[in-house]
């Protein structure tokens, strides 16, 4: 619930007739200004409050966003020991709550993979093959999730998502866009998609109302290729080439914008998933193309500092 996209998630539950009491835990307090949420501060690790505090409120649905994308606010190692943290903790929690009727859990179009056989496309039907630490993150909490769904059986819905963008969205493919220079594979510029925060989280409330059984792909209409992004955001484009690679993630980690291997990967390859489902079962209907999101990335201002001076005048 302390996030961009747990926060957004909330108020729209805020909003729902369908809801009543509604409560969330985070490491991070809200960035929106919730009515009637309960929140709760707690560190992924401390397993046991977890459990304490989501069998006390024993609820019917529950709503699983706590993942940690490589590189968005935690190195790889971090990333994944947190989100796996959080997994254990909330989801075996869960399982011990009688009145639960529904999970419903955040994953990624990542779970695919990239191979060089892999459908360019995929459709929900796809089978799951990870290629990228990220992929292999998500695919371990639906499994997860699945697990307990059949053991108490209640339904599982799974988000697939594409890579989420938006205002303050911490996320290693915003902050590679954003540079100066931009690397982008000379070999290959395949498009991927990907979605705004807004849209997403509408598509985790829908989820969570129709009671989700299954995988959805949640991706924004559309594609875009490196190359035609950092041109739309009048960023210098720089070719590479198979070992200039490592250079390149290197430079970039110093700049401030890591590469992991699942932004790398869309870069050679592509990411892109078939949204159809999620518009049939859901009636999901992003507001917001690819490329919208990609030009309204480009447009979100960056960090201003203002000399303390010029603020004591400002609100003298």
């Amino acid at each position: 619930m302390g996030g961009e996209l747990g926060s957004r998630v909330a108020s729209l539950l805020e909003d729902e007739p369908w809801v009543g009491s509604l409560e969330g835990i985070d490491v991070d307090p809200p960035r929106a200004r919730l009515r009637r949420a309960v929140f709760h501060r707690i560190v992924p690790g401390q397993h046991d409050r977890t459990v304490e505090t989501i069998t006390a409120f024993n609820p019917h649905i529950v709503v699983h966003i706590a993942v940690w994308e490589p590189h968005s606010r935690a190195n790889t190692r971090t990333a994944r020991t947190l989100t796996d943290d959080a997994a254990t903790s909330i989801l075996g929690a869960a399982a011990e709550c009688r009145a639960l009727e529904s999970i419903v859990v955040r994953s990624g179009i990542e779970i695919y993979g990239r191979n060089r056989n892999s459908v360019t496309r995929p459709t929900e039907r796809e089978a799951r093959n990870p290629t990228s630490e990220y992929g292999r993150m998500v695919d371990q909490i639906e499994r997860t999730a699945r697990a307990i769904g059949r053991r108490v059986g209640v339904s599982v819905g799974k988000l697939r998502l594409a890579t989420v963008l938006g205002p303050h969205v911490p996320n290693p493919l915003g902050r590679i866009l954003r540079m100066p220079a931009v690397p982008f594979s000379a070999l290959a510029d395949p498009p991927f998609a990907v979605v705004h925060q807004h849209d997403a989280a509408e598509a985790f409330v829908l989820a969570a109302k129709a009671r989700l059984d299954g995988p959805v792909n949640i991706v924004a209409p559309g594609a875009i290729t490196a190359f035609q992004a950092i041109r739309r955001g009048g960023r210098i484009p720089v070719p590479i080439v198979g070992p200039e690679w490592t250079v390149a993630r290197g430079l970039s980690y110093l700049a401030g914008a890591p590469v992991p291997d699942h932004v790398l990967e869309m870069f050679h390859r592509g990411r892109l998933a078939d949204g159809q489902l999620a518009r049939d079962v859901l009636g999901f209907a992003p507001t917001t193309t690819t490329s919208d999101v990609i030009d309204q990335l480009f447009r979100w201002p960056s960090v201003v500092h203002t000399p303390s001076e010029v603020a004591w005048e400002a609100v003298s």
